[in-house]
């Protein structure tokens, strides 16, 4: 069984969100980063509250644990929507399992989905006059004694969130009113959230020490609430429970995770490319069998974060470390790398 990725963008699973619940804002304001969409978002709101009509349905697209749940919720709270159903695009494997949902909404209520590009078709296509006329037209039975029953729906805003916009499409992608996209957390934005996460778990510490816990956390909440509770462990045990940078550059060395927020799978991945292909190109198959990884761990969990940092780049030929690469692992760059002439 594959080892947890401490810095893993996804979810861990029930018991990490039912952690994140506690830590999750409950209003825009109370929300950090994101400026231009809260800001879109808080006009919206407004406008829908004056005119006493639900809001248009809201795409929210991009990588994992940016916070498109909390956001569903946040929206919820200030909607004054009676109630925030949940689920996701596989959750809905059947048009009866979705009309169960949309025949429960009372009116004003959001119903978020997320990894919505992956509702299966006919589920998808079952959703379109929901969400344009509130209405679905359900087949009772099948064969030639089947029947149609058209469903009367409550006026609801439909949530939807995807971390590949590019699967979503392009009729659904047009039904919503709504499109934001979600980008990476600044450091000083993460700074925040830490310290506000540390606060509401009671957790002493100086703001150097939890800069340094959000300087690692790749740009995602998620993942420095998750840095912030293993910390939390190794100061309670280790030392006297409060957050100093030294302790925290302790807990974070035992986890494996460096000054950039790579973990051993990354720096793996960065030797594999310079020792045994020479810094590259190299395809990311031939990669992936020198690793002993499946192809797509290291194309959907690897490589973005090396892109995004600028230690890795993809050309035609293939990937490629950048001197920034080599100098990360404490390696000399070639005297003319190739990977500074793309």
């Amino acid at each position: 069984m594959a080892r947890e990725r401490i810095i893993s963008a996804q979810s861990a699973g029930v018991v990490e969100d039912v952690f994140s619940n506690v830590l999750r804002p409950q209003r825009l304001a109370e929300m950090i980063g994101q400026r231009t969409v809260i800001d879109k978002l808080s006009i919206a709101i407004e406008a829908a509250t004056k005119r006493r009509e639900p809001m248009e349905h809201i795409l929210l697209d991009g990588p994992p644990g940016l916070g498109k749940t909390t956001l569903a919720h946040v929206i919820g709270n200030e909607m004054g929507a009676g109630n925030v159903r949940v689920t996701s695009g596989p959750a809905l494997a059947r048009q009866a399992e979705l009309l169960t949902l949309l025949t429960q909404m009372e009116s004003g209520d959001v119903i978020f989905i997320d990894e919505i590009h992956r509702l299966p078709r006919p589920v998808e296509e079952f959703l379109y006059p929901a969400m344009e006329d509130f209405r679905v037209d359900f087949t009772i039975e099948g064969g030639l004694g089947g029947r149609v029953v058209n469903f009367a729906l409550k006026p609801f805003t439909l949530i939807g969130a995807t971390t590949r916009a590019g699967m979503l499409s392009a009729a659904m992608r047009d039904r919503f009113g709504h499109q934001y996209h979600l980008e990476f957390y600044s450091t000083d934005e993460l700074t925040r959230i830490v310290e506000r996460s540390a606060s509401k778990l009671d957790i002493p510490g100086d703001v150097d020490a939890l800069s340094r816990v959000a300087g690692r956390s790749r740009g995602t909440p998620r993942v420095a609430n998750r840095l912030l509770k293993r910390v939390r462990d190794y100061a309670q045990v280790r030392a006297d429970g409060r957050l100093t940078a030294e302790v925290v550059e302790r807990a974070l060395d035992i986890q494996q995770v460096d000054s950039l927020g790579l973990d051993e799978l990354d720096r793996a991945f960065l030797r594999a490319l310079i020792e045994v292909y020479s810094g590259g190109p190299a395809g990311i198959e031939a990669i992936a069998a020198t690793m002993g990884q499946e192809r797509d761990t290291l194309e959907d969990v690897v490589e973005p974060y090396l892109l995004q940092i600028g230690l890795l780049i993809r050309t035609r030929q293939g990937r490629q470390a950048t001197r920034a690469g080599y100098e990360h692992l404490g390696m000399v760059a070639p005297p003319t790398p190739q990977a500074d002439l793309f």
